[in-house]
């Protein structure tokens, strides 16, 4: 999540027969199903298998994983202080409580308040410890981690902080998009990889590149180089990064963290984007994802804020062909799971309300498991995003508080259901 292409917002429409389309992917499904703790079951240490990956599906002891997954990106800055670091259990309790086993979280904070990398080769010991107090306690909880490693964007620093730091030591650096090319950023990357991966966790004494929790690495999340709109940049820094997590953890899955824009090299796509910025944002779902050492797609979902001038149906429709050619594009060319990694409507955009957000997060769930009940690629989907109470005010419009959402509650704990039945 992050800033995106913003239009003019269309005054609220009227919500269309809600009821009849949240229908459309369930009438297979028990009217009367009543919700239940969905509790994943509990692994030793000894026990606690890693995801892997065969082919275009996941697994976890030669068994089937499909991700039901949640971004609570605040993590690591929460835990840090001790007045709020239950907040931290009290997120994956829930998120355990409804069925939920996958938790993408920032495994960064480049510079500012709370910094991880304080600078250059500098890491801050005490936040590095919070870090750890996340990853030991998604362990407990039995949720899995996807660790993006730094930000397109501002937000937590990002290739913004990098390109500071490059010009206070002197590079003569006009654009974030050097980021990408400049070998002294990438050195300053590599080095924060390192210390992330080979970190020994101080409540677990797991190496993270050893820790099962972990179910991947993200390369960055959301990347974009529109100063190079043939995609040549970024592909060549992907492949670069990509090879160099593998020379440290050969264990853990790699993703890149793709919106999953179409680019360049399959120009017969460029109609599916959302809007004309998507194809000249110097990405290529296709390509960046043919990179050796890239193991699960990345995609993401904000109709909200791609689309302009779009009333609810044209949403919703976008919804099921980006996810539909996306699946198609796994399945039979990339040949490996895909991640869902972000999709959201934010409640605070006044076209939208709760029960909107709802029958889209259906949309969502009922498109992929039509996907995998027909033979389409395995991985899975994860919700932006999952707030516990007392938090609220981190809240960014896309926060879903289950306390305060009952039917939001029952849908997640649903999707929980049809996940246990496959």
């Amino acid at each position: 999540m992050g800033k995106r292409n913003q239009s003019n917002h269309l005054p609220l429409q009227a919500l269309f027969h809600a009821t009849s389309l949240l229908s459309i992917y369930t009438t297979d499904l028990c009217s009367n199903f009543s919700i239940k703790r969905m509790e994943a079951p509990t692994f030793t240490d000894e026990e606690w298998p890693m995801v892997e990956r065969n082919g275009t599906q996941l697994l976890t002891k030669n068994e089937p994983f499909v991700i039901h997954g949640f971004n609570t990106y605040w993590l690591m800055v929460f835990a840090v202080d001790p007045e709020t670091r239950h907040k931290v259990s009290d997120v994956f309790s829930e998120a355990k409580e409804i069925g939920l086993n996958t938790c993408r979280t920032w495994a960064f904070n480049d510079g500012g308040w709370r910094a991880l990398q304080v600078s250059p080769f500098n890491y801050d010991e005490e936040v590095f410890q919070g870090l750890d107090f996340v990853v030991s306690e998604a362990r407990k909880h039995n949720i899995r981690l996807i660790l993006p490693l730094c930000n397109n964007w501002e937000d937590y620093g990002g290739k913004s902080q990098y390109i500071k730091w490059g010009q206070s030591s002197g590079l003569d650096l006009t654009s974030d998009d050097e980021f990408f090319s400049n070998d002294t950023l990438k050195d300053y990357y590599k080095a924060f990889v390192e210390a992330v991966l080979t970190r020994k966790n101080t409540i677990t004494n797991i190496e993270y590149k050893n820790d099962a929790t972990i179910l991947a690495w993200e390369l960055i999340n959301e990347p974009r180089c529109p100063s190079d709109p043939s995609g040549d940049i970024l592909q060549a820094w992907i492949e670069e990064m990509a090879a160099y997590v593998k020379s440290i953890d050969q264990i853990h899955l790699v993703s890149i963290g793709l919106e999953g824009f179409y680019g360049p090299s399959t120009p017969e796509l460029l109609e599916l984007n959302p809007e004309e910025f998507a194809g000249v944002a110097g990405t290529d779902f296709i390509r960046n994802h043919q990179a050796p050492g890239i193991d699960l797609a990345s995609v993401h979902i904000y109709p909200d804020t791609w689309l302009s001038h779009c009333d609810h149906d044209d949403h919703i429709k976008f919804v099921q062909k980006w996810m539909e050619q996306h699946m198609s594009d796994c399945k039979d060319r990339l040949k490996m799971p895909i991640v869902f990694s972000e999709f959201g409507i934010s409640i605070r955009d006044d076209r939208f309300c709760s029960d909107f957000r709802e029958l889209f997060m259906d949309t969502v769930y009922g498109a992929f498991m039509h996907s995998i009940e027909a033979g389409g690629p395995g991985g899975g989907c994860v919700l932006w995003q999952l707030f516990p109470e007392g938090a609220e005010h981190m809240d960014d419009g896309y926060a879903v508080v289950l306390a305060k959402y009952p039917s939001t509650y029952s849908l997640l704990s649903l999707q929980s259901k049809r996940l246990c039945e496959m």
